[in-house]
């Protein structure tokens, strides 16, 4: 077992702690931690990688200090260094930040990206952000037409090369794309391979690049975590999947977690930094020879440790321009644990500003699509945008008890889904209560008086009816919601995200705010 990362840069970016392997093991998996001494040269390999920055510029702003601070790093022995992405570094159709997205990669260096859904999800912008794209886009597993702008700049493979040594590099697009975008235009130009096709797809590029003599193979997944563990284990020739797609924070180096055997019996090692940017991983590597794995250090720190790059910030406030402070946070608490399940004072502020905004008798807003939080202090434009990236459009929907209901119980089976998908819906004008087994136990509607009136889960009224405040993402039944796909019947479309309702309403109670969670989403037993 590795040593557990501590806050000391120099384990980060490359102070020899590593996982030693042993080819002749005798666990499940064929790896142990015993050092087997190479008497071949080795090649010593330190990989700066990020995954689901989701077009969060400050973070960008974050992890450019610290890539900054890796290319500083001289380690004690001869170093390749490489820069990766597991993609869904943009947001899609929102060009701004794609452009953001684009600089911040170009500005750390990052060699390549797999195409995540988000790369994929910009069919009006995508011919014109791809010619600022000076990094590699890899996807093996998806076919696309030629008459589509990203036919010929996406790759399945390509051959790095680093002080004389060569690296094969692969990609793989999510096997669930379709389900993943919201814009369907781009839908009949390109089809993804399932996940078995795309498991056939990686090992012919493997077999490909071993052809040509490359022994050292690392695949950009933008699949997910369950899939990785697949891929490793039924393809032989990959020494590292550097993932996305399903937001895990991997950290160290255990066996038969993020450390498998492939089928030829070389070991292959997994990782993946979390979600929207709030993490980044430094994996430094030892191979043998033959390019096989020795040893492993994988080190994921988080992106708050380090102060955000004024050069980059300057450069990201000439394209989103410069924010504009519009209040004040008095208190507000520390980020979620767990942001897909966690109760949270920062969601139930931003539901109150849609519902007192739009005027609704209730409103409701995805956990998913909540990505940042409120910190105590001065409150800008560009943080308040940073919370929800997505920039979904705010729309007005009559939702009867029943809709309701259901939502709420798809939300609560997130408390065992696998992933905790979809993540709990947050709320304001309701109060409702979920049990850790994933059933909804109770409900009530609050009026703007503060009166319950309690709703039969059991028997919803679907007589009662009620006004909505909710995203154009999740008024068409996205992620799941099927009860929610009335988008067509919606009142009121608005041409704005949440992001103004907050402003407005910060801007109308100029007191000093406290962020604080009224018990309004309980999790019990």
């Amino acid at each position: 077992m590795i040593k557990p990362l501590n806050s000391v840069q120099s384990n980060l970016f490359g102070k020899a702690i590593y996982q030693e392997l042993q080819q002749n093991s005798t666990n499940k998996n064929g790896l142990n931690n015993t050092l087997k001494k190479s008497e071949s040269p080795v090649t010593r390999t330190s990989i700066f990688y990020i995954n689901d920055f989701h077009g969060k510029s400050i973070n960008m702003e974050r992890a450019m200090t610290a890539s900054n601070a890796f290319d500083a790093f001289v380690p004690s022995q001869p170093t390749d260094k490489l820069k990766l992405s597991s993609g869904d570094i943009m947001i899609g159709e929102v060009m701004k930040a794609n452009q953001v997205a684009v600089k911040a990669q170009k500005a750390m260096g990052i060699m390549a990206s797999a195409m995540g859904n988000h790369e994929y999800d910009m069919p009006k912008h995508v011919a014109e952000i791809i010619p600022t794209i000076g990094f590699k886009l890899l996807a093996c597993n998806v076919n696309i037409k030629p008459d589509n702008p990203l036919s010929k700049k996406v790759e399945k493979s390509y051959v790095q090369e680093v002080n004389g040594h060569k690296y094969g590099i692969i990609g793989a697009t999510p096997v669930d794309l379709f389900m993943r975008l919201k814009y369907g235009k781009i839908f009949d130009e390109l089809n993804v391979d399932d996940i078995d096709k795309t498991i056939v797809d990686i090992q012919k590029e493997v077999d490909n690049l071993k052809a040509q003599g490359i022994d050292k193979i690392i695949l950009l997944s933008h699949v997910g975590f369950g899939y990785d563990q697949k891929i490793a284990q039924e393809t032989e020739g990959i020494d590292v999947i550097l993932g996305g797609h399903s937001h895990n924070l991997i950290t160290d180096v255990k066996d038969g977690v993020n450390l498998f055997k492939s089928k030829s019996g070389e070991p292959v090692v997994i990782t993946q930094a979390g979600r929207d940017g709030k993490n980044f991983g430094i994996l430094n590597l030892e191979f043998d020879a033959k390019g096989i794995l020795t040893k492993i250090q994988n080190n994921v720190a988080n992106t708050r440790k380090f102060k955000r790059n004024a050069p980059i910030r300057y450069v990201f406030e000439q394209i989103l321009g410069k924010p504009q402070v519009i209040g004040r946070i008095n208190s507000a608490p520390p980020p979620l644990t767990n942001d897909l399940l966690d109760p949270s004072g920062h969601a139930n502020f931003l539901t109150d500003c849609m519902r007192a905004e739009l005027g609704t008798d209730i409103a409701m807003f995805g956990a998913a699509t909540i990505r940042g939080y409120f910190e105590a202090g001065n409150i800008d434009t560009r943080s308040i945008e940073d919370l929800s990236p997505f920039k979904n459009k705010m729309v007005i929907v009559k939702y009867n008890q029943k809709d309701i209901v259901d939502a709420l119980k798809i939300a609560a089976k997130s408390m065992t889904n696998t992933n905790n998908k979809p993540g709990l819906i947050h709320v304001s004008g309701l109060k409702y209560t979920v049990s850790k087994n994933g059933e909804l136990k109770s409900l009530a509607y609050v009026d703007k008086s503060g009166n319950i009136t309690p709703i039969d889960i059991n028997n919803p009224d679907t007589s009662k009816s009620y006004r909505v405040a909710i995203t154009d993402y999740y008024a068409a039944g996205q992620d799941g919601f099927a009860p929610l796909n009335k988008i067509k019947d919606a009142e009121v479309k608005y041409d704005f995200d949440v992001s103004k309702c907050i402003e407005d309403y910060i801007k109308k109670h100029p007191e000093p705010i406290d962020i604080k969670d009224d018990g309004r989403i309980q999790i019990v037993e």
